[in-house]
């Protein structure tokens, strides 16, 4: 008997056609389906709507939409779920399910760089990739990303390129598993390699402040003015900032507001080591948090997430820093 995946479509380039005034996702789960019929030598499919919304539009009320979604299929005996989405967010979408799903069951969103009535869209493959994946038996949890013939973990996965066919990629850490034509090729285990919160709604504001050349310290004072529930800090190198930055950093923490400090660098992990006014290790002194390998968009996401199970800073620290799968 063949497995049971559920197509859970939110919109983006994927579904999207051209318009007067530009193009907007028009084309519907069932419609993209359609289009693939090779998907049934792989899987019985369902196909369910829950937006219909370019990714740059992405809120974290669908978000959770999404995941009740997906918490629903799974209980309801789905061997596998994939989410079409578009590809601006597509990684935090695919990084806050990880966050936050409880079910064990592989979640694979895939999304288009070219619209279906573009030249050689690249949807048809993509989708065709992921439910190769989440129907396969070595994929039995965690939350991934399929494109271009590769899959990737959603915690490691980042969008590279504005158009390219060949976007995403892993930085740090490569590629699940890539297809050929007649089989999945695993490169490394198919799991979730995110911590786990059990939380319902996230409404937590989180802001990103940039580090670079001269770089004062407005744009924490004015996060802290509008009370915010967090502050991730956009460093350089290792995890470093301007010295007028360490000392708002230094002040936020006072203020019990977390604030975590990641690198603009597309891949490695950021370490205390750089004294000074704004070094890594002065600005761990303060109390900052070190984000690892995230990037910031994910460590936003993250941060936002851990600010809505705990108030407490300590706490806040204690479950981002948490006791991670080893990667």
């Amino acid at each position: 008997m063949p497995p049971t995946i559920a197509i859970l479509s939110t919109g983006g380039t994927i579904a999207s056609t051209s318009a007067e005034g530009g193009a907007t996702p028009s084309k519907r789960g069932a419609d993209l389906v359609a289009a693939v019929p090779e998907l049934e030598a792989y899987a019985e499919l369902t196909v369910e709507e829950i937006a219909q919304v370019p990714s740059y539009d992405m809120t974290f009320e669908t978000l959770s939409k999404l995941a009740a979604a997906t918490e629903r299929v799974a209980a309801a005996g789905a061997d596998g779920v994939v989410v079409t989405h578009g590809t601006d967010t597509i990684e935090e979408s695919a990084y806050f399910l990880d966050l936050t799903l409880g079910c064990e069951t592989p979640v694979v969103f895939t999304g288009a760089q070219r619209r279906p009535d573009e030249i050689s869209p690249d949807g048809p493959a993509n989708l065709l990739t992921a439910v190769r994946a989440a129907s396969h038996e070595q994929f039995d949890d965690g939350v991934y990303v399929a494109a271009n013939d590769e899959v990737h973990a959603a915690r490691d996965v980042m969008k590279t390129h504005t158009s390219a066919l060949e976007t995403f990629g892993s930085p740090s850490t490569g590629p699940i598993a890539s297809m050929t034509r007649s089989d999945v090729r695993i490169i490394r285990e198919p799991r979730s390699y995110s911590a786990t919160f059990d939380v319902g709604s996230v409404t937590s504001e989180v802001v990103i402040v940039a580090s670079g050349a001269s770089m004062g310290r407005r744009s924490i004072d004015w996060a802290l003015e509008d009370d915010v529930d967090g502050i991730v800090v956009n460093g350089t190198g290792l995890g470093n900032a301007t010295s007028e930055l360490g000392d708002a950093i230094a002040d936020a923490v006072t203020a019990d507001t977390p604030v975590v400090v990641v690198s603009r660098c597309q891949a490695g992990a950021t370490a205390p080591v750089y004294g000074g006014g704004g070094g890594g290790n002065t600005l761990q002194s303060y109390g900052a948090i070190h984000g690892d390998d995230l990037p910031a968009h994910k460590a936003r996401l993250k941060l936002a997430v851990v600010c809505a199970v705990a108030d407490d800073l300590e706490e806040q620290r204690r479950l981002f820093v948490g006791e991670e799968a080893e990667r």
